[in-house]
């Protein structure tokens, strides 16, 4: 089985991929966070310094771009090749309201025909793996079986599938009918992405699919980054690697950003995640979320390693 690591907007940046990597890895491909190019310009500052190589030494890359314009697609498919990208991953699925009301995303599927003819120019006019991440669509699962006919028109080097719609975001369950529908329809190479948190939610689905051989990882990695070596090897994470994981970040962070507050919200973000790894975990969230200062923070985290086990370990 490949294991992949999924783009999680301002998360999974260059910083956060490394430290994962140096301290867990087992990951074969890093997608990062979407490109949005515009005709004025390719990259801005921070997308470019996220692909930059020798920020990603090591690490198999795969750049994500979120466009609806072909042209935007090709010449920022073309830049990242002289960078030395082989593949480019097409942004189909994310399902933000602002980035749907300008038919980006997941809102790109409410036009299969221009979706069709931008697939074909894009196609047509790079000489280099392109994939798709991708829902099932925008409100009624019926829909994916017109969508999933104009994948098949087109040589999709991976095709990634949350299936979900972009009204449901990431609530209810994943529609795993419309899954194996594509399992036996697809004419493109699957992998599967939703809802992988724990190793039974893995086991569970590759259960039913048995011959699905890449799953796409995100919200479960960000709560235990030792999630893809429990499947493979049965060894969970403990409380040492992840207290060590946090203190790297946070000495990261510091250093990568300007201003206390910069950092918080960052670290915070951390444990919008990892909190839940830990038991009675629920009032140290709560006060990690109000802090206002370092120093508060530290106490803060401080307290809930040493009043609190991981549930692994309890």
């Amino acid at each position: 089985m490949k294991f992949y690591f999924a783009p999680m907007e301002s998360i999974t940046i260059y910083l956060y991929r490394n430290i994962y990597e140096q301290l867990f890895g087992e990951i074969d491909k890093y997608y990062t966070p979407f490109i949005m190019p515009n005709g004025k310009r390719t990259f801005k500052t921070r997308e470019f310094q996220d692909v930059l190589p020798e920020h990603n030494e090591g690490l198999n890359i795969v750049p994500q771009i979120l466009t609806k314009n072909a042209q935007d697609f090709i010449r920022t498919a073309k830049e990242l090749k002289e960078l030395g990208y082989n593949e480019v991953n097409l942004n189909l699925g994310c399902p933000s309201r602002t980035v749907v009301a300008k038919q980006k995303g997941s809102g790109f599927l409410r036009e299969p025909e221009v979706l069709d003819d931008f697939l074909t120019e894009i196609y047509e006019a790079l000489d280099m793996k392109i994939s798709i991440k991708t829902r099932i669509g925008l409100r009624e699962p019926e829909e994916f079986e017109e969508i999933l006919s104009i994948y098949n028109r087109h040589p999709v080097y991976e095709l990634t599938i949350h299936p979900r719609l972009q009204q449901e975001f990431y609530k209810g369950k994943p529609h795993l009918d419309i899954f194996e529908y594509a399992t036996k329809h697809s004419g493109n190479p699957l992998c599967y992405n939703g809802d992988i948190v724990t190793k039974q939610d893995y086991d569970h689905i590759t259960d039913r699919f048995k011959d699905i051989n890449a799953v796409m990882i995100g919200r479960g990695l960000l709560r235990n980054p030792a999630l893809v070596r429990e499947i493979k090897y049965g060894q969970k994470l403990t409380k040492r690697e992840l207290l060590k994981m946090h203190d790297t970040l946070y000495v990261a962070y510091q250093e990568y950003l300007s201003g206390d507050k910069n950092v918080l919200y960052k670290m915070k973000e951390f444990w919008n995640n990892a909190a839940v790894m830990f038991t009675n975990h629920e009032k140290y969230a709560k006060k990690i979320r109000k802090v206002q200062n370092l120093k508060n923070y530290e106490k803060a985290v401080e307290a809930l390693f040493s009043d609190q086990e991981l549930i692994n370990e309890a």
